[in-house]
């Protein structure tokens, strides 16, 4: 409540199912955050990983992997669908070879096509994966066993990540 309080125009807050992940927000005291900008989690070379959402957790263990097998993999927090942080992408699309776009959210219409609607806009021509929830039925089941079947759990990226890195030897 105070958060929102503070924010000037519309703001969705989703509540997703199972638990939620991350800082015990009741024990911390809020900090402002800019709207729009997202940050830099781990810097890489070649290949960056773009993640929205709790997704990132996922993101950082198969980063983590791809780190123990020699592998720097970069990952950024987009933290905003819109807007996307423009300055954050502009990095991301001169840097990398290879992007790699992570949300538990579907694909069509989400944030990784409008990722590759940016780059396509400026220029820019990495090889770009986008993982979230396909444009097809997906079965009912529990969120560890949808983000699987899916493929964009810890063990679906870490996959994506090691093909692309295969196809750049």
């Amino acid at each position: 409540d105070r958060a929102v309080n503070e924010i000037k125009g519309p703001v969705a807050i989703r509540y997703p199912r199972g638990n939620g992940a991350g800082v015990a927000w009741r024990d911390e005291p809020f900090a402002a955050m800019e709207i729009g900008r997202g940050r830099c989690l781990k810097e890489g070379e070649r290949i960056a990983v773009l993640t929205i959402g709790t997704v990132g957790n996922f993101a950082s263990e198969a980063i983590a992997r791809m780190g123990a097998d020699g592998i720097r993999v970069a990952h950024y927090d987009l933290r905003f669908a819109k807007p996307l942080d423009q300055e954050l992408l502009h990095e991301v699309g001169r840097k990398f070879r290879c992007v790699v776009t992570v949300e538990d959210g579907a694909l069509r219409g989400g944030v990784g096509e409008a990722v590759v609607a940016f780059f396509c806009e400026h220029g820019y021509l990495p090889k770009v994966v986008s993982l979230g929830i396909p444009d097809r039925f997906v079965e009912h089941g529990t969120p560890a066993q949808l983000y699987a079947q899916c493929g964009y759990d810890a063990e679906g990226i870490y996959r994506t990540l090691k093909s692309l890195q295969e196809s750049l030897q």
